[in-house]
């Protein structure tokens, strides 16, 4: 059975007060799209449709071009089942369709496989959450015995309703040709004037069709980004879930809640790491790194056993072993150091091989240079492939 996933990527967001797209705001340094579409790849799915619309350039130029990726324009913004039913024609009819939003990009493959399940299975899957303060949200209303009747959005919603706390994610899992009838039926008879998607949860109930809801294990997965505000908040929670994975992984943090992985980080045994660090890129730290305050790392391989001091850049560079670098040092692309190589407070470094055992120990530029070992450079040394013109 084949798995479609359609993504809803239409939204303006008038509320982030930008020229970019809402989906193209980043968290983590990637996209809320790029990480909707990571979790999508990560279901192995069969079939990717994008429903774009607004600044739908920009959307479509952000280099996604991934295997099975398809693209449809919502030119209107008449809710989410109009969206949806712009992807319809396109869907194949022989599996299930999974919809996704654009702007909630820390969804986990795990926590959607329940909703999937159900939907191989024949019934509606549906992804829920409980909030302590729901407001804003559509309800998830039950009967006695727990079933799902249907979902009645905030606008529309009775004091009663209001009260309940499992909400609607809007995301959710079904057969393909359920999906295309029951989108056909959808009307706009409602506060908003817009056709619902979650109208069809009624459909299902009034069809025999069995809905399942399931409530996703931590609700910060299906928080939407609207806002700065909830922007910044998905940023910290996605900061705070990579520093938890460090710390399983054996790494030393001085303070988990000070620390920005904007990439990928790779890290060897009895890694530790000061507070403010920034790593950015592809970086790899070996066995026994220590990071102090404040240091920027990207694009980088770091061997096993260096020591980078306090307030040190140091980008697209490589370092062997036993290295020591900073304070206040800045490798500069194309700087290679060998073994037992240090660079000092306020050396700048560019295209330059130092040798194993040499320092440059302060004040000192040293590029487009090949060092040989052992060598000591002092203070104030300007090495550089310039002329004065070129």
């Amino acid at each position: 059975m084949s798995l479609s996933v359609v993504i809803l990527a239409a939204g303006q967001g008038k509320r982030m007060y930008s020229d970019l797209p809402k989906v193209l705001h980043k968290v983590g340094a990637k996209s809320m799209l790029q990480h909707v579409l990571d979790t999508v790849q990560a279901l192995q799915a069969d079939q990717c449709i994008v429903v774009y619309g607004h600044g739908g350039e920009q959307v479509l130029s952000a280099s996604y071009t991934r295997d099975g990726l398809e693209w449809v324009e919502q030119t209107e913004q008449l809710g989410t089942g109009h969206a949806v039913a712009q992807a319809a024609p396109l869907l194949r009819q022989d599996g299930i369709v999974l919809i996704l939003y654009g702007d909630v990009p820390l969804l986990r493959a795990d926590t959607l496989n329940p909703i999937l399940a159900s939907a191989r299975q024949g019934a509606l899957g549906v992804l829920t959450a409980q909030l302590d303060k729901p407001d804003g949200y559509g309800r998830i209303v039950r009967d006695a015995a727990q079933q799902v009747l249907r979902i009645v959005e905030d606008k529309d919603a009775s004091p009663a309703e209001k009260a309940i706390g499992e909400i609607n994610t809007g995301i959710l899992a079904l057969s393909a040709d359920r999906l295309c009838e029951w989108i056909g039926q959808l009307n706009n008879d409602n506060a908003q004037g817009e056709y619902y998607l979650t109208d069809i949860i009624e459909m299902a109930v009034a069809a025999n069709v069995r809905v399942d809801a399931h409530i996703a294990p931590d609700p910060m997965e299906i928080q939407g980004i609207n806002n700065r505000r909830q922007l910044a908040e998905v940023e910290r929670y996605y900061q705070r879930r990579q520093a938890a994975e460090l710390l399983l992984q054996g790494v030393t943090l001085r303070d988990p809640d000070r620390i920005d992985i904007r990439g990928t980080l790779k890290v060897g045994r009895d890694v530790c790491i000061d507070i403010n660090a920034v790593f950015e890129g592809e970086v790899t730290l070996g066995d026994g790194v220590s990071i102090e305050p404040n240091c920027i790392i990207r694009n980088s391989r770091i061997g096993p056993g260096c020591l980078i001091h306090a307030n040190s850049v140091i980008e697209d560079a490589e370092l062997a072993a036993r290295v020591e670098v900073g304070p206040f040092a800045r490798l500069r692309p194309g700087t290679r150091l060998a073994a037992q190589a240090k660079i000092g407070n306020f050396v700048e470094t560019k295209n330059a091989l130092i040798g194993a055992g040499s320092k440059v120990n302060h004040l000192s530029y040293i590029g487009d240079t090949d060092v040989g070992t052992a060598v000591n450079i002092g203070a104030g040394t300007i090495t550089c492939n310039y002329d004065g013109a070129n």
